[in-house]
């Protein structure tokens, strides 16, 4: 078990429900970025300054404060810290991103032009399809030169909430916006949202649906169906098991399900990595496994958490709890309750299971 996850619970920032920052230094996601299927950002000018047709956006180098990014760029320091909700003292991160309140002069090379590879149809389609739970994959890198969108971050969002509802990886996000460790955004920031690029696996262009090939003529309308056929009703999709029912016996898994409920939504190691499992109100949640209470505190978002180490570099999370009745430090068993379940969206409460620091899928623990 590695300490650093014992120094979570006096961070200030809270629990990082991440965990891939707590390694130590920044957070790197130039290659999670390339993996996701987003192109890479842009490089700016000698300023720090990307343009784009509709906005332009500057970016800090270390130690900068906005007084100075101001100067560089040649803008009014109050204009430029009051559009990002940001004091002219206030220290940035390395590339870190401002979003520019007006235009500046224009760098050398002029304003970024959408490139010929970049797939203006996928583009058009995130629109609508931003809720979807698949990232594309790409073996390849690009560079966009489209114009991304620009979000403003609304009061309680987060830098996950945000990667989901846009269908992009939160490494992406940070990449683009040079986000620190702990992913924290704060209300009024404007991010990039990382730009999809539309190719397989392979890194061939993506084309679409029926593209290059015929439509077959159906069988119904060139005959119409025999009169004593019986019509069949389609058959009804099975319902999801329950997985506690399903498993044998509680002691032939490594770990027992927290909470009597189904797995709703499962382990996505590049937007999410935990699992929901439904939850109603006040329903006990209980330790999967025996071990160590190793945090109680709240994460990023204020929801309280529960980490119980259980040896051997694994260690279990608990969120959208409440009521916990451990303490750090305190020796759990299997099966013991911990807090119950708090009303929230989802209905449900989350889980993650971690090796060392890194989130992995819980399901081959529970089986």
């Amino acid at each position: 078990m590695t300490g650093s996850l014992l120094t979570l619970s006096a961070c200030s920032n809270g629990f990082d429900m991440d965990m891939r920052g707590l390694a130590g230094g920044e957070l790197s996601t130039s290659q999670a970025a390339k993996s996701a299927g987003t192109a890479e950002r842009p490089q700016p000018d000698a300023r720090g300054v990307i343009s784009y047709p509709g906005y332009q956006v500057a970016l800090a180098r270390r130690g900068d404060t906005v007084a100075q990014v101001a100067g560089r760029i040649g803008m009014n320091p109050t204009e430029l810290g009051r559009y990002n909700g940001l004091k002219l003292d206030a220290p940035l991160r390395d590339g870190e991103l401002l979003a520019l309140p007006r235009r500046v002069t224009e760098p050398v090379d002029g304003v970024i032009q959408p490139s010929s590879d970049i797939n203006i149809t996928t583009l058009a389609g995130d629109a609508i399809d931003r809720a979807g739970d698949t990232p594309q994959n790409s073996s390849t890198s690009k560079v966009s030169g489209e114009q991304p969108v620009r979000h403003r971050v609304q009061r309680g969002e987060t830098a996950y909430s945000i990667a989901r509802s846009y269908g992009v990886s939160v490494r992406s996000l940070a990449d683009w916006n040079g986000l620190g460790g702990d992913l924290s955004i704060r209300e009024g920031q404007h991010l990039l949202i990382p730009v999809k690029v539309a190719t397989s696996a392979t890194g061939t262009p993506v084309t679409q649906p029926g593209q290059g090939s015929s439509t077959p003529t159906p069988p119904s309308a060139a005959a119409a169906l025999p009169t004593d056929e019986v019509k069949q009703d389609a058959p009804k999709a099975p319902a999801a098991p329950k997985l506690s029912d399903t498993r044998t016996k509680a002691s032939a898994a490594r770990m027992s399900l927290p909470i009597a409920g189904k797995v709703t939504s499962v382990f996505d190691a590049e937007k999410a990595g935990y699992i929901l499992i439904s939850a109603k109100p006040g329903d006990p949640v209980k330790a999967a496994a025996s071990g160590t209470v190793r945090l109680v505190s709240k994460d990023v978002e204020g929801e309280e958490i529960v980490v119980i180490d259980h040896g051997n570099g694994t260690q279990t999370a608990y969120s959208f709890i409440s009521g916990i009745t451990v303490k750090k430090g305190q020796k759990i068993k299997r099966g013991q309750q911990i807090a119950v379940a708090t009303k929230n969206r989802y209905n449900a409460i989350q889980f993650l299971v971690f090796k060392g620091t890194e989130p992995v899928d819980p399901m081959p623990y529970l089986n």
